[in-house]
């Protein structure tokens, strides 16, 4: 929950309702339900993503961190399902929802939430490599490495969530503020910043490359992912960070809103780029992603 740079923490908000148990603010249930609807959503199309790639279309490195991202999208989306719910019927007075549960839920999206950022970066990373070391990376790259990363990412998001969720939910605030504070750092300085020079060199070596070749499918879907990863989740993580020192400056169902369409709005990048030709004529949602996500054979010797 990812995402990214820095993660959401519990909510102040939750905290309001229980001042007021029978409030019913038509603000909040209005965002919680374009939430709600956004998420399910989403839940179909990364259900697609997984379906499709897991099952329909040949694996390769990059369609490897593509499954896992699609996993953590998947995780984070169904928990925002879970807690717009629990939010909605706690908004029209409901006592029967513990504010411990709806931490509990709001924590536990940290983890697909990081999981976003983390394969961003190994995705940016990666092609950022192809690029500068072509030679090496068709020739000398580990067969399995996307494997063996992935396997890595997701033990350092267990590891990161767990001791958040512990620090949060059985100690003070002050050990709960420390442990999202490195949080933050780590996923700031680790892997956001990586992430965006990755990009940014990416971005340059396609424009600057012969002007012949137009950039490939994937790399438009990397270059609009990562976009839409930073212009929906950096608000979130100034806002989750600003909040540790109880400054708040938006709503945190706003918040929480776009990085649903975060998590969603990916298998709709996939199919869009893929569908696009000269006469940007729709097809087949499985040709589509074969477009964006089947490398095509390139004969270079290896010697």
């Amino acid at each position: 929950m990812e995402l990214n740079q820095t993660s959401p923490a519990p909510t102040s908000a939750m905290l309001e309702t229980e001042e007021d148990p029978c409030r019913v603010e038509v603000t909040d249930m209005a965002i919680d339900g374009a939430t709600l609807l956004i998420c399910l959503c989403g839940l179909l199309g990364n259900a697609a993503v997984l379906w499709l790639l897991g099952f329909c279309i040949k694996r390769n490195p990059i369609t490897v961190y593509i499954l896992n991202l699609a996993v953590a999208d998947f995780t984070f989306l169904l928990f925002m399902v879970i807690s717009s719910i629990l939010y909605m019927i706690d908004n029209i007075c409901s006592a029967a929802v513990s504010l411990t549960y709806l931490r509990s839920v709001f924590l536990l999206s940290l983890f697909s939430y990081n999981m976003g950022l983390y394969l961003l970066t190994a995705i940016s990373i990666e092609r950022c490599v192809s690029i500068l070391c072509p030679l090496w990376y068709r020739c000398h790259r580990p067969q399995h490495l996307s494997v063996v990363v992935c396997v890595l990412l997701w033990a350092l998001s267990i590891a990161v969530v767990a001791v958040v969720t512990s620090l949060c939910l059985l100690h003070e605030h002050e050990p709960c503020q420390k442990a999202l504070i490195f949080m933050y750092a780590l996923n700031f300085l680790i892997f956001a910043l990586p992430m965006v020079i990755s990009n940014v060199i990416l971005f340059v070596k396609v424009l600057c490359g012969s002007k012949r070749r137009q950039p490939k499918r994937l790399y438009i879907v990397i270059f609009l992912t990562v976009l839409f990863f930073l212009i929906f989740l950096v608000p979130l993580s100034i806002w989750s960070f600003l909040q540790q020192f109880r400054y708040i400056f938006a709503s945190s169902q706003v918040m929480f809103l776009l990085a649903s369409i975060n998590s969603s709005i990916n298998p709709f990048i996939y199919f869009l780029v893929g569908s696009c030709r000269r006469h940007c004529s729709l097809v087949s949602l499985q040709v589509a992603f074969r477009r964006v996500f089947e490398e095509t054979a390139v004969t270079m010797t290896c010697n």
